[in-house]
C-alpha cells in the first residue's frame, strides 16, 4: 500500500450495522442525531456475514463491542476459500481470552495498545493488521452460545490494486486447559505455504502455586526444522520482559507493560503476595520489525515451565500469520464449553 498522504486511486468502504452493504451511501437515512440500527442481535446459533467483498482491496481496521465472549466466532474467508483462513473466539483473537475479567488486579480496565490490536475500556476491540486480498472477502460471526448476543461492529478498507506478492492474513486458535506436563504447549503447527509469521497472543492461567511459571523456552522451527531455527530463553524474554516481569528483582512484584510490539499487558488475581496462586496473566507479542520468514512451512511451541520443574497450567492462543494460498485448514475449535476461562 502507498503512504497515507499519497493521492491514489483507492475507494474507502466501511461495513457497519448502519450499513451493512458497505456501499458508497448506504448508511442510516435516518439524518442527524439518530440510532436506527446501532447494533445486530445475533441469534443462538446462526452466523452473519458482516462483510462480503469483491477485490482487490484490503481491510484496515476491525472495530467491535458489545457481546465480546468466547462464544463469538470470527472467521475470514479469502478468494472463495471453502474454509476461514481466519478462525477464533473473538475474545482470544483481541488477546483478551479471559473475557469474563474485565477487571485487573488494580482495579481497572485492562488496556491493551500495541500496533496491531487496542482494546480499550471497556472492552472496546480494535484491529489494525491489513488485510489485502485479489479477489474476494468474506468476514463472518458465528454464535454458538444458546442465548441471544447483541455485536456492535464497524470494518473499514479499501478497493485498490494489490501486488500479486502479497501474502494473505491467517490466524488460528489453540488451547490446553491444563497443558499436559512434561510436554511443550503448540502454540501452532500445520502451516503449509510461504509466508511469515508475525505473532502471537497468550492467556495463561496458573494452577497451584505460581513457583516463576515463566522459565519456559520458545522454540521456532522453519519449513523442515528437526530442531529450532529460533529458540529464546524463557517466556518472559519472548514477550520482551525479563526476571518473571520484575517479580524476580528488586521490587518483586509483576508489573504490566503494554508497548507497540509485545506486553504482558493484564493481571488476574491478587499477586501482590511473592508468587501466589491462581493468577491469570494476558500478553501478546508481534513481529512487525522482525517477521519470521519460511518457505514451505512453519510451527511454533512454547514451554509451561516453572523453577520446580514442568507445571499444568491453562494455556490459551492465538498465531497470526500471512502467507500464500492455498493454506492448510486450520485445526478445528473445541467446543464452546470447552473454552470458558474464569
Amino acid at each position: 500500500m502507498k503512504p497515507y498522504y499519497m493521492i491514489n486511486n483507492a475507494r474507502t468502504f466501511a461495513f457497519s450495522v448502519e450499513n451493512p452493504t458497505g456501499t458508497r451511501a448506504g448508511g442510516s437515512q435516518g439524518g442527524d442525531c439518530t440510532k436506527l440500527r446501532p447494533t445486530v442481535t445475533i441469534h443462538a446459533g446462526e452466523t452473519v456475514t458482516l462483510v462480503d467483498a469483491k477485490g482487490p482491496g484490503t481491510i484496515q481496521n476491525m472495530w467491535f463491542t458489545g457481546y465480546v465472549g468466547h462464544s463469538f466466532i470470527l472467521r475470514i474467508f479469502w478468494d472463495h476459500t471453502e474454509y476461514p483462513s481466519v478462525e477464533a473466539p473473538i475474545s482470544a483473537f483481541f488477546g483478551c481470552a479471559y473475557d469474563e475479567n474485565f477487571e485487573d488486579r488494580d482495579g481497572r480496565y485492562p488496556v491493551l495498545n500495541s500496533s496491531q490490536i487496542l482494546v480499550a475500556p471497556g472492552r472496546g476491540l480494535n484491529c489494525f493488521w491489513e488485510m489485502p486480498f485479489q479477489k474476494h472477502c468474506r468476514i463472518t460471526m458465528e454464535n454458538r452460545s444458546d442465548t441471544d448476543k447483541d455485536l456492535y461492529y464497524i470494518i473499514t478498507g479499501c478497493y485498490c490494486d494489490i501486488p500479486q506478492e502479497s501474502g494473505y492474513f491467517h490466524a488460528s486458535y489453540r488451547q490446553e486447559h491444563p497443558v499436559q506436563k512434561g510436554r511443550s504447549y503448540t502454540v501452532i503447527d500445520g502451516i503449509r505455504g510461504k509466508g511469515q509469521f508475525v505473532g502471537v497472543t497468550l492467556a495463561a492461567g496458573m494452577n497451584g502455586n505460581n513457583t516463576c511459571w515463566v522459565e519456559g523456552e520458545a522454540r521456532m522451527y522453519i519449513d523442515d526444522d528437526l530442531y529450532p531455527s529460533i529458540h529464546y530463553t524463557g517466556t518472559e524474554d519472548y514477550f520482551g520482559g525479563s526476571y518473571a516481569f520484575g517479580n524476580d528483582i528488586y521490587i518483586k512484584q509483576y508489573q504490566t507493560f503494554s508497548g507497540l510490539y509485545s506486553g504482558m499487558y493484564a493481571i488476574f488475581g491478587d499477586n501482590r503476595s511473592f508468587y501466589n496462586g491462581q493468577q491469570r496473566f494476558l500478553l501478546y507479542r508481534f513481529h512487525i520489525p522482525d517477521p519470521i520468514y519460511f518457505e514451505k512451512g512453519f510451527r511454533m511451541t512454547l514451554d509451561n515451565l516453572g523453577w520446580t520443574g514442568p507445571r499444568y497450567d491453562d494455556y490459551t492462543s492465538v498465531a497470526y500469520w500471512y502467507q500464500t494460498l492455498p493454506s492448510a485448514p486450520l485445526r478445528e475449535l473445541p467446543a464452546d464449553e470447552e473454552m470458558v476461562m474464569k
